[in-house]
C-alpha cells in the first residue's frame, strides 16, 4: 500500500469526552476488562471534579462494583399521598446512594496507575468522524482515536421539535440538613411524598435520612419549566416545620438540578465511530430521570462488545420499544395533567409488589408483568395519550 493511501496512525484506541458519571463509568469498565488491557484511552474533561456536585441513587438486588463507596443504603422505602401511605420492605433489594465526589475519586484511583489511560483537562469543541476513526478538537490541539465516546449533554434547545415530542424537566432543590432533635427515621427513605399541593404539576418530597438528625431533603417537580428558587425553599421549609416538626435545623449543603425528561429521540451513536453516552445517549430514563444504573449497564454492554469483536455493538443500548412507549405515555400525561401523576404512582404502589415496580422501571419485566402493571392503573389518562400519539402530536392542557 502506498503512503498516499495508507491510514493515518491513530494516537489512541478510544477517546472519551467527559469525565462525569458516564465517561468515568466507561473508563472503569474498560480497565476491568483484561482483553482491552493494551488499548490506549484518552479521557478529556473540562472540570477538575474535586467537589461533591451531586448524588446518584439507585436500587439493586445484587452487589455492585461501587458498594465500597455507597454513602448509605436502605431496606425500606416509604410512599405517601393523600389517603394512602405505605412503608415497604424491599426484600432482596436495597436502595443506595453515592456521593459524586466519592465516585470521581474512586474511579480516578482505580485508573491512576494504569498506563493505558491518559487524562487531559479541557473542553472538546469539535468531535468528528474520519475515515479511520474520530478527531477531537480542543484549545490545546487535536487528538485522534479509533472510536470516540461522547458524554457531553445534548443541546435540546437546538434539537427541540415541540410539535412532535414532549419536553419536561425533573427539577429540584435539595438541602442536606442537621436538626437539633430526632426527626428522621434512618431505616426508611422517603421515595415519594405527594401530600403537598400539586399546582397542576407532579410535585413531591424525596428524603434520604442518614441518621435521626441528618438527611438530604429534596423538593422535586416534573414539569416544563423551573421555579424561582424561593418557591423550592418555601416548600422545603414547610415540609420540615409542618410535616416533620423540625423547629431548629442547619443547612450544611445544597443540591440544585434540572434533568431533561423527553421522548425526543437521542441517538445511541453518531456516524460510524462516535458512540453517545449518558444523557446524550438517552441513558436518563425519560419518565423518572434515574440514570446511574442505566449508565453502568450501557458501559458494560459497550465493553463486552469491544472485547469480543473489537467494535461497539450495532445495537448500542439494547433498549426495548415497549418501554419507550410507556415513557412517552407518562410524559404526555405529565404534560397534559401533571397533577394526575400522583394518582398513577399511588395506584402503582398500592396494587403491585415493589419488586415488580422496580423491574418495570428497570425495563426487565416480561410482557405478562407489563400487562399487570398497566392494568393496575386507571386507563383513561393513558388512552387519551395514546390518541395523542396516533395524532402525531403531544397532548396539551385544556
Amino acid at each position: 500500500m502506498s503512503s498516499a493511501t495508507a491510514s493515518p496512525t491513530l494516537e489512541f484506541d478510544y477517546l472519551i469526552v467527559g469525565g462525569g458519571a458516564a465517561g468515568l463509568s466507561l473508563a472503569f469498565h474498560i480497565a476491568q476488562e483484561p482483553r482491552l488491557a493494551t488499548k490506549r484511552v484518552l479521557l478529556i474533561e473540562p472540570e477538575a471534579k474535586n467537589q461533591n456536585d451531586r448524588t446518584w441513587s439507585f436500587w439493586a438486588d445484587e452487589p455492585t462494583a461501587f458498594d465500597g463507596i455507597v454513602a448509605h443504603e436502605w431496606r425500606q422505602i416509604a410512599f405517601r399521598s393523600p389517603g394512602y401511605e405505605r412503608v415497604i420492605d424491599l426484600g432482596r433489594y436495597r436502595y443506595k446512594t453515592i456521593n459524586g465526589l466519592d465516585y470521581y475519586r474512586f474511579v480516578r484511583r482505580a485508573l491512576a496507575d494504569n498506563p493505558q489511560f491518559r487524562f487531559e483537562q479541557g473542553s472538546v469543541t469539535g468531535l468528528e468522524n474520519t475515515v479511520a476513526g474520530v478527531r477531537a478538537t480542543t484549545a490545546t490541539g487535536d487528538f485522534t482515536a479509533g472510536y470516540g465516546f461522547d458524554s457531553r449533554p445534548p443541546d435540546l434547545v437546538k434539537l427541540k421539535q415541540p410539535a412532535k415530542h414532549r419536553y419536561l424537566l425533573q427539577h429540584f432543590v435539595g438541602w442536606e440538613i442537621e436538626t437539633a432533635a430526632d426527626v428522621f427515621d434512618p431505616s426508611t427513605m422517603e421515595f415519594m411524598d405527594f401530600r403537598g399541593e400539586q399546582h397542576q404539576e407532579a410535585r413531591f418530597i424525596y428524603v434520604l435520612p442518614y441518621t435521626s438528625r441528618k438527611a438530604l431533603v429534596e423538593y422535586t417537580l416534573f414539569s416544563e419549566t423551573v421555579l424561582p428558587k424561593a418557591e423550592y425553599e418555601a416548600a422545603l421549609r414547610e415540609y420540615l416545620s409542618t410535616t416533620l416538626g423540625a423547629k431548629t435545623y442547619r443547612i450544611t449543603a445544597e443540591e440544585v438540578g434540572a434533568i431533561p425528561m423527553t421522548d425526543h429521540p437521542l441517538p445511541a451513536r453518531y456516524g460510524a465511530h462516535i458512540i453517545n453516552l449518558g444523557t446524550r445517549g438517552g441513558r436518563a430514563k425519560p419518565s423518572t430521570g434515574y440514570a446511574f444504573k442505566r449508565i453502568q449497564q450501557h458501559s458494560a454492554r459497550l465493553v463486552a462488545a469491544l472485547a469480543s469483536t473489537g467494535h461497539p455493538p450495532q445495537d448500542a443500548t439494547g433498549d426495548k420499544w415497549q418501554f419507550h412507549l410507556f415513557d412517552t405515555l407518562l410524559l404526555d400525561i405529565m404534560k397534559r395533567r401533571g397533577e394526575t401523576t400522583r394518582d398513577i404512582f399511588r395506584q402503582l404502589f398500592e396494587r403491585n409488589p415493589v419488586e415488580r415496580i422496580f423491574r418495570f422501571l428497570d425495563e426487565t419485566t416480561s410482557w405478562a408483568d407489563n400487562f399487570r402493571v398497566m392494568n393496575s392503573v386507571t386507563p383513561w389518562p393513558f388512552m387519551r395519550s395514546i390518541l395523542q400519539m396516533l395524532r402525531g402530536r403531544p397532548g396539551r392542557r385544556r
